[in-house]
């Protein structure tokens, strides 16, 4: 099936966009990525951030000049991506949730487009879209990162990478709470989360445009390497068995190809491997 967009579409849905901040967070990118928020062509009903443990002041001001138009929600200690979008989730107050990365930068219509489709679609639980990967720096663009874009073809991907942006990602509350809201899982709380619901058949989808200017560097590849990480995609591996989405020789025959990449590739060949072969 393939899904088009009516741009006539009047568009009711009242919407959050959760984002998470942590001290070590650049101040700068955050205002950016909170600018890129309040520009959209479609503005959002809240702004809910989740301060995951104490900042510093640099972010604390920032944040300040958006009192107004934020509602804050603070971890007393740093607790981790998936607790602090765990408990951002419900404090959330309408029906549809957008992600929002805090060093990212949304582009002006990609709320309007994912309202479209959410209106045209109302079957579809989850919606993402293409990247734009841009040196953190310089903002000059790197890769693009492409997602496959029906239900089915996504639930094929799912069994050997993510298949979702999760920067971009718009939701209902409402299925992201029925399969038991985000688990702590070193660096793959939203792969873990999209398998959940892959595995109760919710309806998913990406957006075949850029919805989104995602920062990115070298210490990014370095942190998809070492054993840590490889034995977070092996746990990973295990649990999409568990929940029936893949055999077990699919598995071996991922964490073979893993361990070479993750394991013994050296950070400057994964960078490049990530860059070319995987976009």
């Amino acid at each position: 099936m393939v899904y088009e967009v009516d741009p006539i579409i009047s568009m009711e849905q009242k919407f959050s966009v959760l984002m998470s901040v942590y001290k070590g967070d650049n101040p700068v990118w955050l205002k950016e990525a909170l600018e890129s928020v309040f520009a959209q062509t479609v503005k959002p009903n809240e702004v809910v951030i989740v301060c995951d443990g104490p900042l510093t002041k640099e972010l604390e001001d920032v944040l300040a000049q958006y009192s107004s138009k934020i509602i804050l929600h603070r971890l007393v200690k740093n607790s981790g991506l998936g607790e602090a979008l765990r408990q951002g989730i419900e404090k959330c107050s309408y029906p549809l949730i957008a992600r929002m990365d805090s060093d990212d930068i949304s582009l002006p219509d990609r709320f309007e487009k994912q309202l479209l489709y959410f209106e045209k679609y109302p079957d579809i639980a989850v919606l993402s879209g293409w990247i734009q990967e841009i040196d953190g720096d310089s903002l000059q663009p790197i890769a693009i990162r492409k997602v496959p874009c029906t239900d089915l073809d996504i639930k094929k991907f799912i069994r050997t990478r993510s298949p979702f942006n999760h920067m971009t990602v718009m939701y209902k509350k409402s299925a992201i709470l029925d399969v038991g809201n985000y688990q702590p899982f070193h660096l793959m709380e939203d792969y873990y989360l999209w398998a959940r619901m892959s595995a109760k058949g919710y309806e998913m989808a990406n957006l075949p445009a850029i919805l989104l200017n995602a920062r990115i560097n070298s210490a990014m590849y370095g942190r998809r390497g070492g054993l840590k990480y490889f034995k977070s995609n092996y746990a990973m591996s295990k649990k999409l068995c568990e929940l029936g989405l893949i055999s077990l020789p699919t598995h071996l025959f991922n964490m073979a190809v893993r361990f070479c990449v993750q394991v013994l590739m050296p950070n400057s060949v994964r960078g490049y491997f990530y860059r070319k072969a995987l976009r």
